[in-house]
């Protein structure tokens, strides 16, 4: 390249020099130089002519053979023909993957939907046709809110926050149990995966209704059978002593059982109850202290300090008795696992997002990292032996995930073994009062 450049420029210097110099001895150099840089302009533009004409050809074809040239402009067409050979290359192998692509998804029994920067449909799969109901080409840059007009929908593809997915009947089968999940990517650009669970969530209801009728059978016999024992144990001096230590120990497991049962039935109502309409302000600090005064007078053998930070101002809205279940539970478990003379800390505090955390501290034996993950799951125990010492039933922080999921919140766990724990219900900005904040 570098060689033609050079050579076509000798080549114009030595033709101007013969033009002077045929100027200089005809006695009009510069009129013949002139003529020689019109005739020089009229070459490039015949050449330039040719290179539109040949462009304009190749917008609508494969591209063809490019025009004959000379030097440099030999070299600028050769150059440009290679280029869009090595495009039209480039652009007919990403026409396959998409291609290969779209034939993939199209037997995928999931819906597949590309949704542009404004929102609107650009392709989807068959899946789609049948989840959703979306026809094509028909429903091709439609609004994707305006197909399917679920208020939790548009309200969840709006907020742009897609850490978990959204469950939601489909909009033309009420019988089908949709979950979506949402992709950003690019330009405010979204990819939508949705999946058919309706077997799924029969089995999940199943499960559910399993659990609370089981629970609510089972509660009247354990009732009867506590009932009688606790009534031989009032009479305990008059039965044989081999009888005292076996009946004693059948009334521990009989109230354990009771509270077991009154857990599931309790995260039962929680799971297929939607949440209370009967919501208030509540005034944070009172419910701490009825909570702190409780669980002193539930521990006074251990003679564990109970400190608690928090405004008198400070009010969030919800469920008073959920609330009060689930932040009692945080605060008598801390006080089950720390040792006698800990200390439990009840600290509010407000959050850089405008919320609220309402942490529970303990200076206990604290949590290994594994296990912190797994610590809502239901009957999940670190140690099963601390089980029978404390009489939990490992149902307690699944209860406090629900509650908390029901009021928009979540629970932070951090621990580390022998430094205790915090146990973190993060509240968001809409669920603090307006009265405490103004």
């Amino acid at each position: 390249m570098f060689s033609d450049w050079y050579s076509a420029l000798r080549r114009l210097a030595l033709i101007f020099s013969a033009l002077f110099a045929t100027g200089w001895l005809l006695g009009a150099p510069a009129t013949v130089t002139l003529a020689g840089v019109l005739i020089y302009l009229l070459y490039h533009l015949r050449q330039l002519r040719k290179l539109y004409n040949w462009l304009k050809h190749n917008e609508v074809s494969e591209p063809t053979t490019p025009p004959e040239g000379r030097g440099i402009w030999g070299y600028v067409f050769d150059a440009m023909y290679l280029l869009q050979r090595r495009e039209h290359e480039a652009i007919a192998d990403l026409r396959g993957i998409i291609n290969k692509a779209q034939e993939s998804t199209a037997v995928l029994e999931m819906a597949v939907i590309m949704i542009n920067g404004k929102g609107g449909l650009v392709w989807w799969n068959p899946a789609a046709n049948r989840l959703l109901g979306f026809q094509s080409p028909k429903d091709q840059n439609q609004p994707v809110i305006n197909l399917i007009r679920e208020p939790q929908f548009i309200e969840y593809f709006n907020r742009g926050l897609y850490k978990s997915p959204l469950k939601l009947n489909s909009p033309i089968n009420s019988s089908l149990m949709l979950e979506f999940q949402i992709t950003s990517f690019g330009e405010g650009e979204r990819l939508m995966l949705v999946r058919d669970i309706s077997q799924l969530h029969k089995l999940e209801m199943m499960r559910k209704d399993f659990v609370g009728n089981v629970s609510h059978e089972l509660r009247t016999p354990i009732t009867v059978i506590t009932g009688y024992l606790e009534t031989m144990l009032d009479d305990k001096d008059n039965l044989p002593k081999r009888w005292v230590r076996p009946i004693e120990q059948m009334s521990q497991q009989s109230h354990r059982m009771e509270n077991i049962i009154r857990d599931l039935l309790t995260l039962s109502q929680l799971e297929t109850r939607s949440a209370s309409k009967q919501q208030s302000d509540i005034k944070l600090a009172s419910l701490l202290r009825d909570i702190k005064r409780d669980a002193e007078q539930v521990f006074t053998d251990k003679k564990q300090q109970f400190h608690l930070a928090c405004e008198d101002s400070t009010q969030i809205r919800g469920n008073m008795n959920e609330l009060y279940s689930a932040i009692s539970n945080l605060v008598l478990n801390a006080a089950k696992y720390t040792q006698p003379e800990g200390e439990i800390r009840l600290t509010v505090q407000h959050t850089t997002d405008g919320g609220l955390d309402v942490i529970i501290s303990d200076n206990g034996p604290g949590i290994a990292a594994q296990h912190i993950p797994r610590l809502t799951e239901r009957f999940y125990r670190v140690d099963e032996s601390r089980s029978t010492d404390t009489g939990g039933t490992g149902l307690g922080l699944a209860i406090v995930k629900h509650v908390l999921a029901r009021h928009d919140a979540r629970l932070n766990i951090k621990s580390e073994v022998g430094k205790g724990s915090d146990f973190i219900c993060h509240f968001p900005p809409e669920r603090i009062s307006r009265a405490a904040i103004d």
